[in-house]
């Protein structure tokens, strides 16, 4: 296993905390997070309010990965993100691509249907 894929399964695990500040540590601080359906956000206190908002209404979260590859500073994750809002529940399929730069994520592009989620949780 690389270092960049340990750093990349740590991020992943550490979802399940719900730490906004702890997440956006593992960016650089001119990092970007790209959830595909929405505009990307920079900068490591915009990630972090970023993420603050939207898991605001999360009571858990549990990602399960699928697969990782990893190749030189680039790590590709697909997972099914199992997210709890109250007694609503999703699923998610997803698939990570992770641009890493010593240790920290670069770019974060998340690919998934926006519309599998916002119909389960609202």
């Amino acid at each position: 296993m690389t270092d960049n894929e340990r750093v990349i399964r740590a991020f992943i695990a550490a979802w399940s905390r719900l730490d906004p500040a702890e997440l956006a540590s593992y960016f650089r601080e001119d990092g970007v997070y790209h959830n595909m359906p929405m505009q990307p956000v920079a900068g490591r206190d915009n990630i972090e309010r970023m993420i603050r908002g939207f898991t605001a209404s999360w009571t858990e979260t549990r990602w399960e990965i699928r697969h990782v590859v990893a190749e030189g500073d680039v790590v590709i994750a697909e997972r099914v993100d199992r997210t709890r809002a109250g007694d609503k529940a999703v699923d998610l399929p997803c698939a990570g691509v992770f641009e890493m730069e010593a240790g920290k994520i670069r770019v974060w592009r998340d690919y998934f249907d926006l519309g599998t989620y916002t119909a389960a949780l609202s």
